[in-house]
């Protein structure tokens, strides 16, 4: 133990004779700015404009360190080598967001109608991205989730009537559960019924599950498990479940009188 506690000091002591410290960087690191859009600036653009604006940005301060992770690579300057990589290590570990939900977006209206090759292409795209990320039954691959997500709303954002966008919706809410994403998990299961009216899927079903016993937002709940009944072919154990739960709320609104 002793002979260890002597090395670790020797090697100290040699760093400091011989100045072989690292810069840390920290005098350079910029001084935080507390300005964000001003009230007009934010009026003047939509949702989407800011979002589009902000992922090009993203993407271009990324590049910019990247490149310069190879400038100061063919310079042999290690010291901004280390700046560089450490602040591209520093946005690579912060969350990113995907602040538009194309099923709020491309609302109630759309309707799944039109048979597209390119939008079918995205279809399986997707769900081979899906089953491999599912491949493992106890173990998800969630990147693998995650862009199988990017391609269902792809599809819908850019095929809006193709045949497929209440499949993709379907398929995209089962991720968005998953992910405990649980309100626009309920949004895109409802859109998927509300756009193929004749849909083999349990949307209205699976959102007022969700908004009912996950959410507990009881009155939103109600009204679509009204609407399951009446527009889906439910299996019997959901219809028998839809059923009791509208009795259920109905009797506790008229006692609540």
């Amino acid at each position: 133990m002793a002979r260890a506690i002597l090395t670790v000091l020797l090697i100290t002591m040699l760093g400091m004779l011989t100045g072989c410290e690292v810069d840390s960087g920290k005098g350079q690191v910029l001084a935080k700015r507390g300005r964000g859009l001003s009230g007009a600036e934010s009026l003047s653009v939509s949702e989407a404009d800011i979002v589009e604006e902000m992922s090009s940005n993203r993407q271009a301060y990324r590049r910019g360190l990247v490149l310069l992770i190879e400038h100061y690579e063919q310079m042999g300057n290690n010291m901004k080598l280390e700046w560089a990589k450490s602040e591209l290590a520093g946005i690579d570990k912060v969350p990113q967001y995907n602040y538009v939900v194309e099923a709020s977006l491309a609302g109630s209206d759309l309707r799944a109608s039109v048979r597209i090759h390119e939008a079918d292409d995205i279809y399986m795209e997707a769900l081979g991205l899906e089953t491999k990320a599912r491949e493992l039954v106890v173990v998800v691959n969630e990147n693998l989730l995650r862009r199988a997500l990017e391609k269902y709303n792809m599809l819908i954002q850019v095929y809006p009537s193709s045949d497929k966008i209440d499949e993709a919706a379907y398929k995209a809410a089962g991720i968005y559960e998953h992910f405990q994403d649980l309100t626009v998990a309920a949004l895109y299961y409802e859109r998927s019924s509300d756009w193929n009216p004749d849909s083999i899927y349990s949307g209205y079903f699976k959102a007022a599950y969700i908004l009912d016993r996950r959410l507990a937002r009881r009155d939103e709940a109600l009204e679509l498990y009204k609407r399951a009944l009446e527009r889906e072919g439910l299996s019997r154990s959901y219809r028998e479940f839809a059923e009791k739960r509208i009795s259920e709320m109905t009797a506790s609104d008229e006692g609540d009188e």
